[in-house]
């Protein structure tokens, strides 16, 4: 078997947005969610449902799949590739704008219904050593949970290093099948829930059609163009702060200059293994700028 690369924009829209396949996108929310009994997930309505795209133009680094149950709980999976500036306070004005928006159906307060936030990332944005890392509105005193209809998840691939013999949960399993199914040929054997047999299913390339593979490939073409012009304006860049330096006497190799640049290209969302990669500075190094 052949798996596509479920952080492609085309695959993973596929995959979680097809309406015709929803037990994927349920078993996801359930796991992930920790739903279980009452507050399971049985069925939902997916607000952006799966088209082929007409991929044209710039870099596209956010792609979300949003649905809603029959509680009226409203649930957004974002699959992000690049980190970006303010990421914080994007998802909360997401999250917080899809909340908000319900008082254009209801007119009590009473009648709003929670939204749950998933992003998964290419990338580490918290502290925490944990590859999945739950937040919530609490009291920093008490922990008491009293503001509850905000609720966000982060998935950092990054921090997941689990071999598909060491899987034990489900979530564990649908964690590493959206990181690694690119590099495996065949479904692992401890695979049995039915929503991820079928996602894997659908990330077999056999089941695609023509169409749909070359909407992949070319998704995968349009981002490495995207990373070799990242590379060359920010060589580009480095050459410049290091020529002002010299002339400023300061010496060849003096890092100030590359870290004010590396500095301003991180403020703009250049994801950091780039700038790593044609600055020579460490990851610790941007990190702290």
């Amino acid at each position: 078997m052949k798996f596509v690369d479920v952080k492609n924009d085309v695959a993973f829209r596929k995959i979680f947005g097809n309406e015709n396949r929803k037990e994927v996108l349920i078993s996801f929310l359930n796991a992930i969610l920790l739903f279980e009994d009452k507050q399971q997930i049985v069925d939902v309505d997916i607000l952006t449902p799966f088209q082929l795209p007409a991929i044209k133009g710039g870099k596209v680094t956010i792609v979300d799949v949003k649905a809603k149950d029959k509680t009226g709980r409203t649930f957004i999976v974002e699959m992000q590739v690049a980190e970006v500036q303010d990421f914080d306070k994007r998802v909360l004005y997401y999250a917080s704008k899809s909340y908000s928006a319900q008082l254009q159906r209801v007119k009590k307060y009473k009648k709003l219904n929670p939204v749950y936030f998933i992003g998964i990332l290419d990338f580490e944005v918290t502290k925490n050593p944990s590859y999945l890392n739950r937040h919530k509105i609490i009291d920093i005193a008490t922990g008491e949970h009293f503001i509850k209809d905000l609720a966000f998840n982060f998935i950092e691939l990054p921090k997941f290093t689990l071999k598909a013999d060491e899987l034990n949960s489900i979530v564990e399993q649908w964690v590493y099948f959206i990181k690694n199914a690119n590099d495996i040929e065949v479904i692992p054997e401890n695979v049995k829930d039915k929503g991820l047999k079928m996602a894997y299913q659908d990330a077999n390339t056999h089941n695609w059609t023509q169409e749909e593979l070359d909407a992949y490939d070319y998704v995968l073409m349009r981002e490495e163009d995207y990373r070799g012009r990242m590379r060359l304006e920010i060589k580009r860049a480095v050459e410049k702060a290091v020529e002002k330096a010299e002339i400023k006497g300061e010496k060849k190799g003096e890092i100030k200059g590359v870290k004010k640049v590396a500095r301003s290209l991180k403020q703009k969302g250049i994801p950091i293994e780039v700038i790593m990669e044609t600055t020579g500075l460490t990851e610790e190094e941007i990190q702290q700028l």
